[in-house]
Parts: structure tokens; sequence; C-alpha cells
């Protein structure tokens, strides 16, 4: 029988390793970034165009490396920091594993340029699938410059799974964020399609956070810091009441390293306990520093993952850090739940005694007084007032009757009677039909009714709008206004009108009709989130997914009581609409049952 097993061509072994190291072109960024920063860069800029599809760009100013080690750069398993397999678990560097440029250059067209400071020629290599198509000496500036064209090119399947540009775009924003707040001694620089997305310059943790989320972020932040023998903890947590309803802005750094973890994220989360209301998340710019033998980081292809040797010890101590800053900076409750804040003495007047109130009293007012004399003491005087009794001049009598009317209660006992509507736990409406009785879910019918109306507004006619008394200044960052700024049209066919935008606040001049002021920064926010997550590449597609988000946030509220008009209005405008029987999101609105199924349950 012949042998099957046989070794892989180095180009296929690349390939494969790509899948791990390259899933889009974020994970692209994110290697590049580490690389330049193990260079010891002081200044990194990053360019990109078509959402990475065409080009990925990393320019440095680190040390650059010579001619022999700029070709040994894309070999598989080289690296310039493991010498033992002991220095696995002994890292202080990003990248380890010697596979990235590999792996990058065996599925896009990659050119390198590259110069140490003492040389006075660079080098340039190109290499297109893993295949060096030439290396030459060049005049270039001390660091290093890797532009990658073309990702996935000679991978077609690959390159058909990726999203559309507006999703890669936001992974690779975020790829740039958390490299960014890891190092707020380096300088950054962002550009996509020739505009600049970001420019950060050195600062300290405080500033860089401030730079990537917008000013606004600055009042909102509290600071942490502890010191063990176990773990250093410093950084950020935000204050409750500016809590979110999403998750993309909680951080957790281990030296200096983005990661993901549950467990630690849980450990924040209850120290806001009792604190954050239902369905709100904390935000927290968090950086653990911990002995680099007592954490293995090499579990996951992307890094991102870290396993601690003493996680619940870790978990208690962060916890506990959490809860002593928010009680610290006085955003933790008190034992006290009834003091008022607000009546405690200034400090300055601490120590002051205070004089006594003085009580005037008028020696000459006499309550017994006759009539004559009080009518004296005031300017106006009863006869002055009689000119409106000359209205009723020439009434007869019996002309008006100033009685108060009765109200008969047969009234209301009929309007019960006749009423076709009721409301049932305050979750569904109940009303008679021919057939018999029809369940209405309030919630998801109200939906339906505010997503037609919403797509009938963005797409027919413009929407009512109520001018704000004061604009409404709120604080986005920059991503976030660059989405606004496109989805700005439709907002403003639906009712809402805009003021100034700038590159990290929205003024909001007006609004629609059905909604109120304290609406407006969670209507934004949640639409804002869910075009991110699941922006489609046509514009109608997107026109519907806001729809859906701002039926979502607007329709009434499973518990929420409905007179009966309320309960008619919703009857009514659902039967109205095209698709009655279904909410934007596929459930079903309502149910019926008919008398023969009423008539069972009895005769069984």
């Amino acid at each position: 029988m012949p042998d099957i097993i046989q070794l892989l061509p180095d180009h296929v072994a690349n390939q494969i390793a790509a899948g791990e190291v390259v899933q889009r072109p974020a994970s692209v960024v994110k290697e590049l970034m580490e690389n330049a920063i193990d260079a010891e860069a002081t200044s990194i800029k990053l360019i990109v165009r078509e959402a990475g599809k065409t080009l990925i760009q990393v320019i440095d100013n680190g040390k650059g490396m010579s001619q022999t080690d700029a070709r040994l750069s894309f070999e598989r398993h080289a690296t310039s920091k493991i010498k033992k397999a002991e220095d696995l678990f002994n890292l202080h560097t990003k990248g380890f594993r010697g596979e990235a440029l590999a792996s990058i250059a065996a599925i896009a067209h990659v050119e390198l340029r590259t110069k140490q400071e003492d040389q006075q020629l660079g080098s340039c290599l190109k290499i297109e699938g893993s295949t060096l198509i030439s290396q030459e000496n060049i005049s270039t500036p001390t660091g290093t410059s890797v532009a990658v064209k073309n990702l996935f090119y000679n991978i077609p399947a690959r390159r058909n799974f990726l999203k559309s540009n507006t999703i890669e775009t936001r992974h690779i924003v975020n790829e740039f964020q958390r490299v960014a707040l890891a190092h707020p001694n380096i300088a950054f620089s962002f550009y996509h399609n020739e505009n600049e997305v970001y420019n950060l310059v050195t600062g300290n943790l405080r500033q860089r956070i401030v730079a990537i989320l917008g000013k606004k972020t600055n009042e909102k932040l509290v600071p942490i810091h502890e010191i063990t023998d176990l773990v250093e903890i410093k950084g950020f947590v935000t204050k409750p009441e500016f809590a979110k309803r999403k998750r993309d802005e909680q951080f957790f750094f281990v030296n200096d390293r983005f990661i993901k973890n549950s467990y630690l994220n849980h450990a924040v989360s209850s120290a806001f306990e009792n604190l954050l209301s239902g369905g709100h998340f904390p935000t927290y710019f968090l950086y653990l520093t911990v002995p680099t033998n007592s954490i293995d980081i090499n579990i996951h292809p992307t890094k991102t993952e870290i396993k601690f040797d003493d996680e619940k010890t870790l978990y208690a101590i962060l916890r506990s850090a959490v809860k002593h800053s928010l009680g610290q900076y006085n955003v933790g409750p008190i034992l006290d739940f009834d003091r008022d804040a607000t009546l405690d003495t200034p400090y300055n007047l601490k120590d002051k005694s205070l004089p006594n109130p003085r009580v005037t009293v008028n020696q000459d007012f006499n309550p017994f007084k006759s009539e004559e004399q009080k009518s004296i003491q005031f300017p106006y005087h009863r006869e002055k007032n009689r000119e409106w009794e000359s209205l009723y001049n020439g009434l007869d009598s019996t002309g008006i009757d100033f009685k108060s009317e009765t109200v008969d209660p047969g009234l209301f006992s009929e309007e019960k009677e006749n009423s076709k509507t009721y409301q049932v736990h305050k979750k569904y409406i109940v009303s008679s039909i021919k057939s018999g009785i029809v369940y209405i879910n309030q919630q998801l019918a109200h939906q339906r009714i505010l997503y037609e109306e919403f797509l009938s507004n963005i797409t027919v006619k413009d929407a009512m709008s109520q001018q704000l008394l004061f604009p409404l200044e709120l604080s986005f960052n920059k991503t976030d206004i660059v989405l606004i700024k496109e989805i700005k049209t439709e907002l403003e066919s639906i009712g809402f009108l805009f003021g100034e935008i700038s590159n990290d606040t929205l003024v909001v001049m007006g609004m629609p009709v059905n909604i109120i002021e304290s609406q407006i920064p969670s209507i934004i926010e949640h639409l804002l989130e869910d075009i991110k997550n699941d922006i489609p590449n046509t514009s109608f597609s997107q026109v519907d997914i806001m729809a859906k988000s701002l039926s979502k946030s607007l329709a009434i509220k499973t518990g929420t009581k409905l007179d009966l008009k309320e309960q008619e209005d919703i009857v009514n405008k659902l039967f109205l609409c095209k698709q009655p029987d279904s909410s934007p999101f596929g459930k079903r609105t309502f149910i019926t049952v008919n008398i023969d199924e009423i008539d069972k349950k009895f005769n069984n």
C-alpha cells in the first residue's frame, strides 16, 4: 500500500497559517502596528484605502532592519524574541511567533522599506504570494514602512467572505483604538481614503482616552489605582449615570496588551451592582501589570486571550479596587440613604457660628378692625370692580343654570359595557371580533405601527418636527460622528433637526413629535449601534435598519398601562398596516381564538 502522508509545500502551509493570523484587514493592521511598537517607534502612521482591501500601510520611525533581517522576517517562525522554550513564559513584546509577515505575504502583495539609523541606504523587498519578486537598496528614512496591497488576491473565496467597507473599517478602527490606548507615550495617526481619522499626540492615559472618545469623556472618568504583590491596577471607569447599552467601550490591558476576559469583566460589573439600570453596562479602561511568568498568552492565535495563574484572587482585587474608587469619589452608595448632600454645611463655614435669624413684626396690624376701616386701607374699592356685573343685565334668571351639572353614573357603566378592548397584565390588548377574540401584544404591535410610519416618512414624506427650547449638545467619538453625517438626511426626514456637527459633538435643534427630549441620546446611541453591527451595502437596506431601530426604541414597553383610547388607537392603526400580523423583527403581533375553541374548553 503506498504512503499517503506527505509534507505540504511552503506556500500552502503559509496560506493555512494565514487563515489563523489574518482573518480580515483589521488583523493585518494589528500585526503591523504591534511590530512597529516592538521596533521602539515613537511615531506610527496608519494609511488605509477601501477598508484595507486595497491598501494597508504602516510607517514607523523605529529601529529598522538590516538587509538580512528584512529578508528573514518573511520566513515562517523567524523571530527575534524567542531563543528557547522558556522564553514563551517571559514575554515583554507584542509579536513573538514569527508568523505575521510570512502569513500576510502569502495572501497579498507586500512591499517592505526599512533602514537602520547607522546605515546610509535601506532595503526594499517586494513579495507576492510568498514569492520574492525583488530586493534592492534604496534611499529611505530611518524606520520601517510595510505596504500590504490586494489582500486575499489569490484566495477569492476568503475575499468574498469580507463584509461591507463600513463594517471592515469599523474593525480597523477598533484595532487602532486598542493599540493607541495601550501606548499613550507613542504618537499615532490614521488616514482612511486620504481623510484624517485620528491624529494622536503623546500624553498621559487620560489625555489619550479623551483624544479618542471625545472631550466630554473627561468629566465621566473615575480614576483607579491599586498596587498589590500580585497585580498593579490603574486606569479609569466611568460614572454610573454615563453607562451605555453597549459593551464596545470596555477595555482590559494586561502588560500593555489588549485582552478579552469575561471573568474579569464580571468582576467590574459586580462592583457596579445596584448602581446601573437594567440593560446598561459600565465603560472602563483598566490596565493590569502582572509578572510575565504568571500568565500564558500563547493560548489563542490572535493573542487576545490570556490565562492567569490565580484568577480568583485577581477577581477579588479588581472588584475591590473598582468599588473603592467609586466610594472614594462619592459615586458608590453610602450607608445613610436618606442623606441629602446638598444640605451639608460648606467646608469654609464649618467652624463659623451663624447669627440668629431676625423676626420682624408689624406692630400696627389689627385683625379686628371693621370692614370700613379695611376698605379705606386698600386702594381698590369694591365699587370700582362692579363693572363686570353689568354683563348679566337683562338676562332672565332662568336662562342660565349655575348649579353644578350632575353626572349620570350610567354613562360610564354604559361605556364600560360597550368597550371593545381590554388590557391584560399590562402586556396584551384583548378585543372581540366576529369569529371570537384577538390577543394583541402591545409592544410588538406598536413596533409594527412605528416601523411603517418611519419607512413612509423617510422614503415618501417628511415627518413633523418640534423645535427644542434649548439646543441639546451630545458627545460622540469620531467614528460615530462620521456615521451620523452619513445618515443625517434620513434622520432629518423623520423629524430630527441638527445644528453644528464637529469632530466629537452633535447639536440637536429639533426632534420628532412622538419622542421626548430625554430619549434623544439613547435613541441615537441605539441607532448607531444597530447600523454598525449590521450595516448593509444598499442604501435602502440601511433605511430599513434605521426604521427598525427607531421603532424598537420608541415602542411602548411591556408593563405600560394604557387607557381605553390608547388601546383602541393601537388596534385601529395595527390593522391599517401593510403587514399587521408580524413585527419588524418577524414576531407575531396578535393571535386569534375563535368561538369553537372556547366552546371546546367548556365542553371537555
